[in-house]
């Protein structure tokens, strides 16, 4: 008996930490001039992610990973990139390109499920870990990442830092403001068209859209007062057109919300003031740390300066081609204008910038002074 309960004590353990994993969300923005943004959250709970703003020169050669090792398909980088990395290594969460196409990796557990690795078809074969930055560095558009996708096979590899494979999927916009989403179920590519430009996690993104019909009740407008055996009923405040808006942080809640939000969001007219617009909204996804805020929340081993386990938020303006983002540590926004960089004359290597010079609130004092 005591056997059997502690049996079942582990597997609630692993039940609830499998499905309480995933956090970030992502969004689109288009402007009534045609402007586009695209931003997300980053959320890890467990530790620092230390990101860094790396920045790929045109000319750069990668070689995909593969069980095996550093063997799989090489590429020369064509488009020069902006990306956010994580784990101190180029792997890239999130970014852009010289041709303002965006990718961010999103986590997708239990359901990403990719190619078996053929050793003899080495050649062709990416690991997820490297899918980001070889579409950025390959593609202009959706057209070309679609067609291009079907060339390569990307294959699960094991993660040391996190001891998983990667499960992922991806959603890619360009400045045309066309969003897919790219999943791997049963082994197969899937891309599906995006045309909410909205991702969060699991289930698959079929599911998440088919999901939103059971909302539709869902209103940015104020319900009606009503009469009930002559007795009239007022809503209390505000927003009661949102009454029934699931407010949980389960990745099919947050697509039902990032998609209410979005689609009430106030009319923008350019995409740089739909930079205000993207980090209002995302705004409402940040997760505080604990046992069910986040991936690796409330394990214990953490030893890094933890405020939040939205680690860093981003905001691509992909007309203006700019990266706009902030930090758990200091939500003063940063910006690097993609345009005034020469991604031919940048040398040889990656360059990398530190997100968060200092680990703290830049706070300008106003404090008037009196003689």
């Amino acid at each position: 008996m005591k056997n059997s309960i502690k049996l079942l004590g582990l597997l609630s353990f692993l039940l609830i930490g499998y499905f309480n994993t995933s956090a970030c969300t992502g969004i689109r923005l288009i402007a009534k001039d045609g402007g586009v943004v695209y931003g997300r959250t980053m959320e890890w709970g467990a530790f620092d992610l230390h990101s860094r703003v790396a920045i790929i020169p045109i000319g750069y050669k990668f070689t995909g990973l593969t069980p095996d090792g550093n063997n799989g398909k090489k590429f020369t980088v064509k488009h020069g990139i902006v990306a956010l990395d994580m784990l101190g290594k180029d792997y890239l969460a999130d970014g852009m390109n010289d041709k303002g196409l965006t990718v961010g990796l999103f986590y997708h557990p239990g359901y990403a499920k990719y190619p078996e690795y053929d050793k003899t078809k080495a050649a062709d074969c990416i690991s997820a870990q490297d899918l980001t930055t070889y579409i950025l560095s390959q593609f202009s558009n959706i057209e070309e990442v679609k067609a291009g996708m079907k060339e390569i096979t990307v294959i699960g590899v094991v993660e040391k830092a996190i001891g998983i494979v990667v499960d992922a999927h991806w959603m890619v916009t360009d400045n045309s403001g066309t969003s897919v989403v790219i999943e791997f179920t049963g082994g197969e590519l899937k891309i599906h068209d995006a045309p909410l430009g909205v991702i969060t996690n699991a289930p698959n993104y079929d599911w998440h859209m088919t999901n939103l019909s059971n909302y539709l009740n869902l209103s940015m407008f104020s319900v009606e007062p009503k009469n009930l055996s002559g007795v009239k009923f007022a809503p209390t405040g505000a927003g009661s057109g949102m009454i029934g808006l699931p407010g949980d942080n389960t990745p099919p809640s947050r697509f039902v919300r990032a998609v209410t939000w979005t689609q009430s969001a106030r009319k923008i007219e350019n995409a740089k003031e739909g930079i205000y617009e993207a980090f209002r909204i995302l705004d409402n996804f940040n997760l505080p740390l604990g046992p069910d805020g986040a991936e690796g929340s409330g394990a214990g081993h953490n030893k890094d300066i933890m405020r939040s386990s939205t680690i860093w938020t981003t905001a691509w303006n992909l007309r203006d081609m700019t990266l706009n983002f902030h930090t758990q540590h200091n939500r003063r926004v940063r910006s690097i204008n993609i345009k005034a960089i020469n991604f031919s004359q940048i040398g040889d290597e990656i360059v990398h910038i530190t997100i968060d010079e200092k680990k703290e609130q830049d706070i300008l004092d106003i404090t008037p002074k009196f003689k």
